[in-house]
């Protein structure tokens, strides 16, 4: 009988090798995937994964996919290294994104450098308010916020819908589900004169920074990190276990509330029904394969990125289905996690014992 055996003290250096080795075996699988396909696989892993960094237009592009996946990678990193496991920060980026554009839709004939930053302290709020949900039923009644989480987010996208298609619609849209187009004050700052890179990333870097710090110089982060290793000894300790789940929730869903505004007031310039484009629950990948360090989320999100923006490439260039992107980034989360179980068990092979037989006279 094959069983695992869990390793008494798995080595730093091959848990820190894991994400390499998970991004090595996905380009592989991806090889074999387009031979069955008949696809040229080195043509298709070459556009995948080099066509991002061919020109200066790709590379801005690079930017606007990493930065909602690193603002809320770095949230949810808090939470997981503390086990509160917020799902649902698709839900908050959604309401995030609402909250911000209805600000910026209440001042439409009003400019101002107020403006952006009381868009997004109203997208924090918001973000905030919808993961207070979660926390308050977990540390009130002990409800599992997975599935709390995960169930607002369907709530969410369906409450956008029906405010771009009711109150926030354009009176002067056609009656498409579309609000109005953000006006310059309402629009995030470009970082270069080409592409579409905001400043939304220098605050994705900022709060990545800022994570660090915490989890690894602050009080708060020890905390973190012992409720999440041994929720016993925390409670030992003295720490206030209530405490660190709404103070994980509440910065898990302001940033990804801010992310949500960064992607309405940046790229897209309005509130749409499509807004919701999977960032919540990509950037759950995106903080295991960046080992829920901050610092390792930032290149974790630029891993991901690369596959949204070659896999969009090679639909142009090859006529690959749109769901070659999804299928790279579910390969890698597959890896990734099969990585981490052989880093921390063992295969143990136990032949059963034969029994004892008692002969009788």
């Amino acid at each position: 009988m094959i069983r695992l055996e869990r390793r008494p003290q798995p080595s730093r250096a091959v848990v820190w090798m894991t994400p390499v080795l998970a991004v090595l075996l996905t380009v592989a699988a991806g090889m074999a995937l387009f031979a069955i396909m008949g696809v040229d696989p080195v043509r298709a892993v070459g556009i995948i994964f080099l066509s991002p960094f061919s020109d200066a237009y790709s590379l801005s592009e690079l930017i606007v996919k990493a930065t909602p996946l690193i603002l809320i990678g770095v949230g949810l990193s808090l939470g997981f290294r503390a086990g509160v496991w917020n799902i649902g920060a698709e839900g908050q980026f959604v309401i995030g994104a609402l909250t911000g554009g209805a600000v910026a839709l209440a001042f439409y004939d009003i400019s101002g450098v107020w403006l952006l930053p009381l868009m997004s302290l109203a997208a924090v709020a918001g973000g905030m308010a919808w993961a207070a949900v979660p926390a308050f039923l977990r540390t009130r009644f002990g409800t599992n916020e997975i599935l709390v989480s995960l169930m607002l987010t369907y709530v969410a996208i369906l409450l956008l819908s029906a405010m771009v298609t009711g109150p926030l619609r354009d009176p002067d849209g056609f009656n498409f589900p579309e609000s109005r187009i953000f006006h310059d004050s309402a629009l995030m700052p470009q970082l270069f004169e080409q592409g579409r890179a905001n400043a939304g990333f220098l605050v994705a870097l900022a709060a990545a920074a800022t994570g660090w710090i915490l989890l690894g110089r602050h009080v708060v982060g020890f905390q973190i990190r012992l409720m999440g290793q041994s929720p016993r000894a925390a409670r030992f300790a003295g720490f206030r276990e209530k405490r660190i789940i709404w103070f994980c929730l509440m910065v898990s869903g302001g940033l990804a509330g801010l992310a949500g505004m960064f992607e309405a007031a940046g790229p897209v310039e309005q509130l749409v029904p499509a807004l919701p484009a999977g960032y919540g629950f990509t950037a759950i990948i995106v903080a295991f394969l960046g080992r829920l360090n901050p610092i390792g989320i930032v290149l974790a999100g630029f891993v991901i990125a690369v596959t949204y923006i070659g896999g969009e490439a090679a639909q142009i260039q090859m006529q690959l289905p749109a769901a070659v992107t999804r299928v790279f980034q579910g390969m890698l989360l597959f890896f990734l996690l099969g990585m981490d179980l052989l880093a921390g068990f063992r295969f143990r092979l136990r032949l059963p014992r034969r029994a004892n037989v008692v002969e009788t006279p």
